[in-house]
């Protein structure tokens, strides 16, 4: 089975190298011009210049389709597998030979070429059999046509040239040649199904040159298991139906190679494409307009273009706006990146899957295109998110008053008025000393009271402790935190105050959120310097799955620290903890 080998793959030695192309072109034209002298000379062919046509339709087709393929893409197996297509046509037409030997040789081959097919049009496109169905349906069909159809020529018939006959029963071998074909119509039908059903599973539409291809496939089937049935049931060379019905299924199985080469040609027409693509590239091309420039050169109108914005580490389209990539399996995504990193990415029609060279020439030519639009892209996202902060800051600052007034209001407010009353009693009951002792100590209960509250408020808008430093605060913070907290503060001296500021209110929310929700046991903070900027950290052993801070309640500290130009960070997969991480420029 040398041709279900080259399904495995071919030796780098063995790659399309120059000298083997020439090599196997050289006896590709022997091979024609051989079956050509065989037949025009052979006594038992009938119309013998017909079948010297056909045969070598069916060689020249494959044999230099698949030199094509090889040179086109020399790693995959599909080119070598249609020259062996060729060359196995070649081996069964020395049956046409006058002499003993190469007739025995090509009536053992007669069956093969069809198995062979079978092999190639299901192997297509990368020239390996991918799943088990398909190889069982190959193996099945060398069983039969080779090692079955050996033994049928073992009792007899074929003409008295048949080498390997032991003995002579014409019915034991037409039955097993009956056999034969039958089996191998079956295989070819099921080939048919299989090409159905992978079209059917791909759930998308073929493009132009593909579906050429897989008709032509399909049609080299259906013709072959309908010469096979023919034969099968009682049609017997040099009737003329059975004539007819094998001239078209020598035409039909030719069409596949001329199907193949003009789908590789459309390919590098499409290529050619690239290079308008480059002249488009030449100026400044904005994203929308890059998109309608991609899909022509790609020849694909239904293109989705998508940006990666590495500082939010999500994707965006053109303007600005987050997208998600289609993960349905109804698109095809090609990722594009330049010098290791991800710029954007294409989703395209799965069809192009076909045609990757194609693909990757695009994606190389507009890399730094699409690299500039990224660009340009990150700067609408940054004016997106920060419309969005300016709006969340209003809102803040509208609720914060709101919050500030309805504490006075329903707090400090309340009791000072209530100490006011009790003032105007104390003045009536001056004469009554006990009663006015009691009034005393209640409005001096009142007044402490308001004091506490009105500095719980002050606390809310400028924290008292951060006057001694970010380092006491953040120890401050830690010993009335909810869970244990250890501090490590390792900045140096005092940060810039607004710096500070941030930093403590990060910590503060954050080490409210462990409270709330983490179910940890201990957590820490952290503060360091690093490339001039001040990073603290908070991190917790909760059970993490935190959301990040786009809709959380982390969401106003992102703005603040995005404010100083900074910016906030959370990491938190499911049962591994939460690390809240801040980055805040602070000079060197």
């Amino acid at each position: 089975m040398a041709s279900a080998g080259l399904a495995q793959g071919i030796p780098a030695g063995w790659r399309a190298q120059p000298v083997l192309l020439w090599a196997v072109a050289a006896a590709g034209a022997a091979a024609i011009a051989v079956c050509t002298a065989l037949a025009l000379n052979s006594d038992h062919l009938s119309e013998p210049g017909i079948q010297a046509l056909m045969l070598d339709w069916i060689i020249f087709g494959y044999v230099f389709a698949g030199l094509i393929a090889w040179w086109r893409r020399p790693a995959s197996p599909f080119g070598l597998l249609m020259i062996a297509a060729g060359f196995v046509m070649f081996m069964s037409s020395l049956s046409s030979a006058n002499a003993p030997l190469p007739y025995t040789i090509g009536v053992a081959f007669d069956l093969i070429p069809a198995v062979v097919f079978l092999h190639v049009f299901l192997a297509f496109p990368t020239g390996r059999l991918e799943r088990r169905r398909d190889q069982l349906l190959v193996v099945t069909g060398w069983v039969v046509g080779f090692g079955v159809h050996l033994v049928g020529m073992l009792f007899g018939g074929f003409g008295p040239d048949n080498l390997v006959a032991i003995t002579e029963s014409q019915d034991i071998s037409n039955a097993f040649l009956r056999a034969e074909l039958a089996v191998l119509t079956v295989l070819m039908l099921a080939g048919i199904w299989v090409l159905f059903e992978r079209r059917r599973e791909t759930r998308r539409p073929l493009r132009h040159p593909l579906t050429l291809l897989v008709d032509a496939f399909a049609l080299g089937l259906a013709m072959t298991a309908f010469l096979f049935g023919s034969a099968a049931f009682g049609l017997v060379d040099g009737q003329a139906t059975f004539e007819w019905i094998r001239r078209v299924t020598f035409f039909a199985v030719g069409l596949a190679p001329i199907a193949f080469v003009s789908g590789l040609l459309h390919a590098r027409l499409a290529r050619a494409s690239v290079g308008d693509l480059l002249v488009e590239l030449r100026d400044d091309v904005p994203a929308g307009e890059l998109r309608d420039a991609l899909a022509r050169a790609l020849r694909d109108p239904t293109l989705e273009l998508a940006f990666w914005l590495p500082e939010y580490r999500t994707w965006a389209g053109a303007d600005g706006r987050p997208v998600a990539l289609d993960g349905d399996g109804a698109r095809a995504t090609k990722i594009i990146e330049r010098k290791g990193t991800r710029v954007a990415a294409l989703t395209h029609d799965p069809a192009l899957l076909d045609q990757p060279e194609l693909v990757d020439a695009v994606a190389a030519a507009a890399a730094i295109a699409l690299d500039n639009a990224r660009l340009q892209v990150e700067l609408r996202a940054r004016l997106e998110e920060l419309k969005g902060s300016r709006a969340r800051i209003v809102e803040a600052g509208d609720a914060e008053r709101r919050r500030l007034e309805r504490n006075l209001h329903d707090g400090a407010q309340q009791r000072l008025v209530a100490v006011s009353l009790q003032l105007r009693l104390l003045e009536r009951r001056i004469n009554d000393p006990a009663a006015a002792a009691e009034l005393v100590k209640s409005a001096s209960a009142e007044l402490a009271q308001s004091l506490d509250e009105l500095r719980e408020l002050a606390r809310g808008l400028h924290p008292a402790a951060l006057e001694h430093g970010l380092k006491a605060a953040l120890d401050a913070l830690a010993t009335r935190a909810a869970v244990a907290t250890t501090v490590a503060y390792d900045a140096g001296g005092r940060l810039p105050e607004p710096v500070e500021l941030a930093a403590y209110f990060v910590a503060s929310e954050a080490l409210t959120n462990v409270a709330k929700y983490a179910q940890a046991t201990e957590a820490t903070v952290r503060v360091w310097r690093d490339n001039g900027a001040a990073m603290i950290e908070i991190a917790d052993d909760g059970i993490g799955g935190a959301d990040d801070t786009r809709g959380s309640g982390l969401r106003g500290l992102a703005d603040r620290v995005e404010a100083l130009d900074g910016s906030l960070r959370v990491v938190s997969p499911p049962g591994a903890g939460t690390v809240v991480t801040a980055t805040l420029p602070c000079g060197s």
